[in-house]
């Protein structure tokens, strides 16, 4: 049996459970499951990337929303197979934006791509940053999976990869706890 690894990223994953199916929480070990058993193949491990959020002195409601989302990760990294990558929150322009998720999960994608073990990448994003490593990973002969919903995607990542697989909402029933 093949083998594939599972690279999600987390803002964005929690932006489209939100805004598109009204959910906040899914089974994360069921959607790895299942998306390696749709798939027919044997999951080496599931990444998730994401940052923790910025508490500003004093605010109790940044305090709480930190630790809510340490416990979160806490759970994640003791589901098997599954790694927690984490990047830097920051405050640009009055609102707050993701840094070094993007890079984190883009190294990963080439370092999976040299391994010959690996078969198939299964990226669960919608940001074309990853199209370089996404290419070399296609150079080195991997099947490229992405999970995505179809309003929130950019185009030239869906020309881009092998394998498109549209998140709807079968899916999100399948993976809520």
């Amino acid at each position: 049996m093949e083998r594939g690894v599972i690279l999600l990223d987390g803002g964005y994953f929690n932006r489209t459970l939100k805004d598109f199916f009204q959910i906040e929480k899914i089974d994360y070990l069921k959607l790895s499951k299942n998306i390696i058993n749709d798939l027919d193949l044997s999951n080496l491990r599931t990444y998730y990337y994401h940052s923790l959020p910025i508490v500003r002195k004093g605010n109790i409601d940044d305090k709480r929303r930190f630790s809510v989302m340490q416990r979160f990760l806490s759970e994640l990294k003791r589901l098997p197979r599954f790694e927690v990558k984490l990047g830097k929150l920051q405050l640009i322009g009055g609102q707050f934006r993701q840094k070094m998720v993007d890079v984190l999960m883009s190294i990963d994608i080439i370092k999976k791509s040299l391994n010959d073990e690996i078969k198939h990448i299964i990226i669960i994003a919608g940001d074309s940053d990853f199209i370089p490593a996404i290419k070399m990973a296609k150079d080195h002969d991997k099947i490229v999976h992405l999970f995505y919903h179809p309003s929130s995607v950019h185009n030239a990542l869906l020309d881009e990869v092998d394998e498109l697989h549209p998140i709807t909402k079968d899916l999100i029933e399948r993976w809520k706890k």
